[in-house]
């Protein structure tokens, strides 16, 4: 396991590179020979509220988070798509009929295809990228990815696919070629959210709003240093369990429910799954329609304890974290994001105290060592 990682500690409201694209367009060069004839990025997301809602038909709240993933790309002049990871130090070659076996590019030739799905006639490509969104932290890298990848077919075929059309496509990528029943919630943070106001989607009819932060608050992100991966967690055996749960009380999806008691009629665990996503989607709402920042850490705070106890996502050193995060001043309320089984913890605080909170309580996790964060403090 990695010891957590002090440079993802930030403020959301840093400023975002979106110039140029230097380096991205020089490693094409580099790997390819020429440059690329088309560029793109998106952002990782972080979410403060709404944790497996999304896949109910549910409410949730991300904000888009400064680091980005950026796409080179070009036709290629052999037969076959290569694509090129920098953070990886790796190159996948596939054709049409021949999907790549590395997991990374799964995603890619998931956005090929669904682009030729919706029309486009595809040459052999070459693509290249670059990010500084973690891998396996519960950060949206895979969403990032899409929809960079799908941006940048925008730009060089001219497709005039919408924001909204780009995050379905790239949900049905990640569905149908990586393996991950995911819901739309980091698909549409990635297309259309920024890192200064929060994302109040409504995963059904997708109309959405732009929600403030609460004033003089900010959000800082701690990774626990384990990684984890939706297609091996127990990520696809929670959403079947909410299918169940959902047939079983009479509804087509748990967002229909916003009464908790009635998860009580439920045999375990569909009783705790079913209570978890309804009184998250409570917390969402609660939190949209204009709170202060403590209510909005005790809503975080409430959610945590939803996702350990009832959704039973979380691990013991996030677990740790995240209370030590609770206990720290400055700090309004902490929470798991992401998934779980591993990642990353965000936490409201004090605007102003951001470096004062994340150097004490990354300095404690890393001295509690391994053994020490298998107990919550």
């Amino acid at each position: 396991m990695n010891e957590a990682d002090p440079s993802l500690a930030q403020a959301v409201e840093a400023v975002v590179d979106e110039a140029p694209f230097p380096l991205v367009s020089a490693a094409f060069l580099q790997a390819f020979g020429r440059p690329p004839e088309a560029l793109s990025s998106a952002p990782g997301r972080v979410n403060l509220l709404g944790e497996h809602t999304d896949y109910n038909d549910g409410f949730v709240l991300p904000v888009a988070i400064p680091q980005r993933t950026r796409v080179a790309l070009g036709q290629a002049s052999g037969p076959l798509t290569r694509v090129q990871a920098q953070v990886l130090g790796t190159t996948a070659h596939f054709s049409h009929d021949q999907p790549p076996t590395e997991p990374f590019a799964r995603y890619v030739y998931g956005c090929l295809r669904l682009a030729e799905e919706a029309g486009l006639a595809l040459p052999p490509l070459d693509i290249c990228i670059a990010s500084d969104v973690p891998l396996g932290v519960g950060l949206s890298s895979s969403a990032a990815l899409e929809v960079a990848v799908l941006r940048a077919l925008r730009a060089r075929f001219a497709t005039g696919w919408d924001d909204v059309q780009i995050a379905r496509m790239a949900q049905r990528a990640e569905i149908e070629h990586a393996g991950v029943r995911c819901g739309i919630l980091d698909q549409m943070a990635s297309s259309l959210a920024d890192p200064f106001q929060a994302l109040f989607l409504d995963t059904r009819s997708l109309e959405r709003r732009l929600v403030p932060l609460p004033s003089g608050a900010a959000i800082l992100v701690l990774d626990s240093g384990i990684s984890r991966s939706l297609a091996t967690s127990g990520y696809n055996e929670r959403r079947a369990e909410c299918e169940a749960a959902a047939q079983a009380l009479g509804v087509a999806a748990l967002r229909d429910v916003d009464d908790p008691a009635r998860a009580a009629a439920l045999p375990a665990p569909l009783d705790r799954r079913a209570r978890h996503v309804i009184t998250e989607n409570a917390r969402v709402l609660q939190a949209a329609a204009g709170v202060d920042a403590e209510t909005f850490g005790a809503l975080m705070n409430a959610s945590h304890a939803s996702l350990r106890g009832d959704y039973e996502v979380s691990v013991p050193p996030l677990d740790w974290l995240v209370a030590r995060l609770q206990r720290e001043p400055g700090v309004f309320g902490a929470r798991l994001t992401g998934a779980g089984f591993g990642g990353a913890c965000v936490a409201l605080c004090a605007a102003d105290r951001l470096a004062a909170i994340a150097e004490p309580v990354l300095a404690d996790y890393a001295a509690e060592g391994e053994q020490g964060r298998q107990l919550v403090p």
